[in-house]
C-alpha cells in the first residue's frame, strides 16, 4: 500500500470518501494515496498506476498551461482504474471528466475512486470500447484527450495470466492509432491531445498522429535513468497540417546515482505528490 512520508502535508481539500464505509477497499483491493489527499482503488494482483500515469497527466497540465488555456472538459481513452482522469480532476477543481474503459472491473475501481475523492458530480465513466461509436455522444467534444495506447502487440513479449493487466499491455482493442483517430475526432479546435507510447515507435506515433489531422505535434522523451536510453516519450498534437514536431529535453526521472531527478521533484510537487 502506497502511504505518505512522514511529516508531509499533502495539498488541496480532504475527500469525503473515509467518512463511508462501503468506500473501503474490498477483498484483494488496496486503497492508495495519489495526489494530495486523494487516493485509488486498485487490485493488490492487477493493473496499478505507474509512473506513466503520472507523467502523462502531468504533461497534459503543463499543455494547458503553456497554452493559458484551463481545460473544461477532458476525455480519456482507455481509462483504466482512473488514475489519468483522477490526477486531472485534482489538478483542475473545475474539470469535467469523461473515462471509457473496456474491461468492467477497471470501470468500477475508477467509479469507486471517483466517488470516494468527491468528484462524481463532475466524472463519468462509461464502460465501453472507445472504439465503438455508441460509446460517445454525438457531438460530444473535449478540451483535451488523454490516453496511455497498450505498447506491445500480439507477437512482443509476455502477457499476464491476470485478466486486467494482459489489455493494459496489449493491443487487444487497438493500439495507438485507434485512440488519435477518436481523439481527431473529439476535440475542439483549440484542444489538445496527450498521450504516452513507447520511444521504439515514435515515427509510428508521429505519422498516426498526422493521418489523424493533428499535425501540430510536441513531444518529450522520458528517461527512467539519467544516460540509459529513453523507454516511452510523451507525446501532445493539435488540429492542422504536419509540421516539423517540437521536441522538449528528455525529461529525466532518476540520476545516475539512483536519485530522484529535480525535473521530476518538480513533476510530483506539482501533481501533488511527496517530494
Amino acid at each position: 500500500m502506497r502511504r505518505r512520508p512522514e511529516g508531509w502535508v499533502p495539498p488541496g481539500p480532504v475527500p469525503p470518501g473515509a467518512e463511508a464505509p462501503w468506500r473501503q477497499p474490498g477483498p484483494g483491493e488496496t486503497l492508495d494515496c495519489l495526489a494530495g489527499h486523494w487516493r485509488i482503488f486498485q487490485l493488490r494482483r492487477g493493473h496499478r498506476y505507474s509512473t506513466d500515469d503520472l507523467l502523462t497527466a502531468w504533461y497534459a497540465a503543463r499543455e494547458a498551461e503553456r497554452s493559458g488555456v484551463t481545460p473544461g472538459r477532458c476525455l480519456d481513452l482507455g481509462c483504466g482504474i482512473g488514475s489519468v482522469g483522477l490526477l486531472l480532476l485534482w489538478k483542475f477543481p473545475r474539470l469535467r471528466f469523461v473515462g471509457v474503459e473496456a474491461q468492467e472491473i477497471s470501470a468500477a475501481l475508477a467509479r469507486r475512486s471517483i466517488a470516494y475523492n468527491g468528484a462524481a458530480d463532475r466524472a463519468e465513466i462509461r464502460a465501453a470500447d472507445f472504439r465503438d461509436p455508441a460509446a460517445l455522444r454525438p457531438g460530444e467534444a473535449f478540451d483535451v484527450v488523454t490516453g496511455s495506447p497498450p505498447y506491445l502487440t500480439a507477437g512482443e513479449g509476455r502477457r499476464s495470466p491476470l485478466p486486467q493487466r494482459g489489455p493494459c499491455r496489449f493491443e487487444d482493442r487497438g493500439g495507438a492509432q485507434a485512440y488519435l483517430e477518436v481523439a481527431g475526432e473529439r476535440l475542439v479546435e483549440r484542444g489538445f491531445t496527450v498521450w504516452v507510447h513507447a520511444s521504439r515507435y515514435r515515427e509510428e506515433n508521429l505519422e498516426d498522429s498526422r493521418s489523424a489531422g493533428l499535425g501540430r505535434i510536441r513531444l518529450r522523451p522520458v528517461l527512467f535513468r539519467e544516460g540509459r536510453q529513453s523507454l516511452i516519450t510523451l507525446f501532445c498534437a493539435r488540429r492542422g497540417p504536419p509540421e516539423e514536431p517540437v521536441e522538449d529535453e528528455p525529461l529525466v526521472v532518476r540520476t545516475r546515482s539512483g536519485a530522484w531527478s529535480q525535473q521530476y521533484r518538480q513533476v510530483r510537487r506539482e501533481m501533488g505528490f511527496p517530494v
